[in-house]
């Protein structure tokens, strides 16, 4: 008689091998209803690419196989290179190669910010790692747009979408990266505490050659073409700098990588900490003015926080619902079940919610009107923090809903969860986006004035929405000490109300319906699933999130 001890049943791969443009119904009326239809084809056609087996597989290398430091060569030289994966490599030029890099810079028509996003969503969903080369890039373009020298040397390497992997100098290359470095062990975010400083070769100024010395905790990623640095001048405090890998004279910069940062996730990306031996770098902006300067960088990086984040909840949900709708339990498949039926439904309405969020706010930073300018200035780092955060929660759920099968390092659901908090740190963590809220709203009040008008407007007659709004309006009436302590509550309030606006103007009825009657209860939020499913329409929810 044969063995049947090991017979393979009621077991089901993770979801892969479908276009995950074409399955996403929010994303595509997203794209549309902020201007976006143009680029249809383009997205369907990326959204195919990166749902390929072969994307995961890539994903999974890139991963697995983590960048690799060689201070220095076979001869005692010092060359500070890392390597990769062609994983990554291939990834990071997929990238490229779609355009994602600078379209919303590049180009001038209407719906571009709306492209740019649902592509990065897409790839997000994947592989988080290869986007953080880019989205520096894509920061650092406008400041460098005023900088006529600098922009010479760089506009049209950055506008290339060629990728070009090779270390060699700027003016050797067809397309390059800039990567960031701010932060110092003994200030973290607190880089007023900065003590890099900057020696000016000659005058100095503006457009000026100095030499830095010191050391940054953090430096990502230290393979780019050139990073955007902040160090304290000797006359005029803190200052930013372009500083290249490369010398223009072709020898190598004073900057030297001690070490790569051992992380928890986005392990393909190389996080660095670096010392300055003099490293030499040109003067951006105005002396004194460094902070601001990089922190109109960091306003742009945070975006993509935002929509990185919500997309790795996408993918979590797309997983979740696929794998429920085969395994079976209790003589049903889970997608069936009435508890599973409520954590689904409830993920279903935070992913919805988060795209709709971020995909309005990226719209925000295509205009300059007074309700663009707030939503820039007061959602990016209230979205941050929230739609961060609850990544953080929902990709932990998506995991526990494989069981056992989602705790092991076979797929994605383990990466996307150790993926997800470095959101919610990278570019200000929590604390710091509540308090910058905070401080948005008491040195520009009359952004608070235009973002609450903007709200009740969309929220029309849904007394739910307008109470809340109301509500809200009256926090912003105490006095300062004690706004500032709930700043979590006040800023968590703030998007969950967005959400629920954004979804009643726009999103079917079953999900605006179902998104309003949940989240602005008392018992909801504590963990995923504490809905009571039979009041919502869960059919129409999951199919609409996932066409079976």
């Amino acid at each position: 008689m044969g063995w049947t001890t090991h017979e393979v049943s009621n077991q089901f791969d993770e979801l892969r091998g479908y276009n995950l443009y074409t399955t996403d119904n929010a994303l595509q009326a997203a794209v549309s209803r902020h201007g976006g239809a143009d680029a249809h084809d383009r997205l369907a056609a990326y959204g195919e690419l990166m749902g390929t087996a072969e994307s995961y597989e890539l994903a999974d290398l890139a991963n697995r196989h983590t960048p690799e430091l060689r201070t220095f060569d076979a001869r005692g030289r010092r060359i500070d290179q890392v390597d990769f994966h062609p994983a990554w490599h291939e990834l990071l030029g997929r990238y490229r190669g779609a355009g994602l890099i600078s379209s919303p810079f590049r180009e001038t028509h209407a719906g571009r910010w709306a492209a740019w996003a649902a592509g990065f969503y897409l790839h997000a969903q994947i592989e988080a790692g290869t986007l953080c080369p880019s989205t520096m890039t894509l920061g650092a373009i406008p400041l460098l747009q005023r900088e006529p020298a600098l922009w010479e040397q760089t506009g049209s390497r950055l506008f290339s979408d060629r990728y070009d992997p090779r270390d060699l100098p700027i003016a050797q290359k067809s397309a390059i990266y800039l990567g960031m470095g701010m932060t110092e062990k003994q200030g973290g975010s607190d880089v007023r505490a900065n003590q890099t400083t900057a020696t000016p070769i000659g005058a100095g100024g503006r457009g000026g050659e100095y030499l830095l010395r010191g050391h940054k905790w953090f430096f990502s990623a230290p393979m780019c073409d050139a990073h955007l640095v902040v160090a304290r001048t000797p006359e005029d405090g803190l200052a930013c700098f372009f500083v290249p890998r490369w010398r223009p004279d072709g020898s190598k910069n004073a900057i030297h990588i001690q070490r790569l940062k051992n992380k928890v996730g986005n392990k393909s990306n190389s996080s660095s900490e670096v010392e300055f031996h003099d490293a030499w770098g040109v003067l951006m902006g105005e002396a004194g003015r460094g902070i601001p300067t990089i922190i109109e960088m960091a306003t742009y990086t945070r975006l993509t926080c935002v929509l990185g984040s919500a997309a790795m909840i996408r993918q979590a949900l797309a997983q979740g619902i696929a794998y429920t709708r085969q395994r079976r339990a209790f003589g049903n498949t889970l997608a069936n079940q009435p508890l599973m039926r409520a954590v689904l439904a409830d993920m279903a309405l935070e992913s919805e919610g988060a795209l709709a969020l971020a995909m309005h706010l990226a719209e925000a930073y295509e205009h300059d009107t007074p309700e663009a300018r707030a939503w820039h200035r007061l959602m990016t780092p209230a979205a941050k923090f929230w739609v961060c955060k609850r990544a953080v929660e929902l990709t932990g759920e998506a995991m526990e809903v494989f069981g056992g099968n989602g705790y092991v390092e076979d797929g994605i659901m383990g990466r996307l969860f150790r993926e997800a908090p470095v959101n919610s740190i990278w570019e200000g963590s929590g604390n710091v986006m509540c308090l910058d809220v905070m401080r948005g709203i008491a040195r520009q009040p009359e952004h608070a004035q235009v973002l609450m008008a903007d709200l009740m407007r969309r929220a029309g007659d849904d007394r739910a929405l307008t109470g809340e709004a109301l509500d809200l309006s009256r926090l912003l009436e105490r006095p300062p000490g004690e706004f500032e302590g709930i700043g979590r509550q006040f800023t968590a309030r703030l998007c969950v109300l967005a959400q629920a606006c954004l979804l009643r103007e726009s999103a079917p009825t079953a999900v605006a319906d179902a998104f309003i009657a949940t989240r602005l209860g008392t018992h909801w939020g504590a963990v995923t699933g504490l809905v009571d499913p039979s009041r919502l329409d869960v059919d129409a929810l999951l199919q609409r999130a996932l066409p079976a």
